[in-house]
């Protein structure tokens, strides 16, 4: 490896890191928000446990968070 090839790809890498988690954040909101919506439309809890592989207590803590906010982990 070469200093010139590596300062040109480490300073890729770390913004594709940086902009790999806003959007995880963003998709996080965005599930959250599904699950609440829905809670207030009937689904059971067991269910949603089973479509996103959250346990019991990570789809209440989602359903108990408002709207807009990330329920902490």
């Amino acid at each position: 490896m070469t200093g010139s090839w590596l300062s040109q790809v480490v300073p890729y890498v770390a913004a594709r890191f940086r902009d790999s988690g806003t959007r995880t954040e963003i998709l996080r909101q965005e599930l959250a928000d599904a699950i609440r919506q829905a809670a207030l439309d009937g689904l059971l809890r067991k269910d949603m446990c089973e479509v996103t592989g959250y346990t019991r207590q990570q789809v209440r803590r989602f359903t108990n968070a408002g709207p807009g906010e990330l329920a902490a982990e």
